[in-house]
């Protein structure tokens, strides 16, 4: 399977209420999303938080690219900084795996 790692850390108040504008909806897309097996969030150093795991890179992309979540990424750039991260493996990860891959392997954004 294919897990993704993001984290996002709004740039001021405004920003994150844009934030949670477009990123419940983002959200709720990956877990009604083809191929999605894993979804989850939580808050960590500052950061907003999401694990997601599935079915293969090839129907995460379709995921991305797409409804809410496109949405989201267009306007990312004026709302937050963070890091991503995504591999294949057997395993979901816990947080505490997850947020140590993020920062050891994420790539800035």
């Amino acid at each position: 399977m294919y897990i993704s790692i993001t984290g996002l850390k709004p740039k001021g108040f405004f920003s994150f209420l844009k934030f949670w504008f477009l990123a419940i909806p983002s959200f709720r897309q990956a877990e009604k999303s083809k191929g999605n097996i894993h979804t989850s969030t939580k808050q960590m150093h500052g950061y907003q938080c999401t694990v997601s795991a599935w079915e293969s890179r090839e129907v995460m992309l379709e995921f991305m690219r797409s409804g809410a979540h496109l949405k989201a990424m267009k306007a990312f750039h004026s709302i937050a900084t963070g890091r991503t991260y995504g591999y294949e493996s057997e395993n979901i990860p816990n947080w505490d795996e997850a947020y140590t891959l993020l920062q050891e392997k994420g790539k800035d954004y």
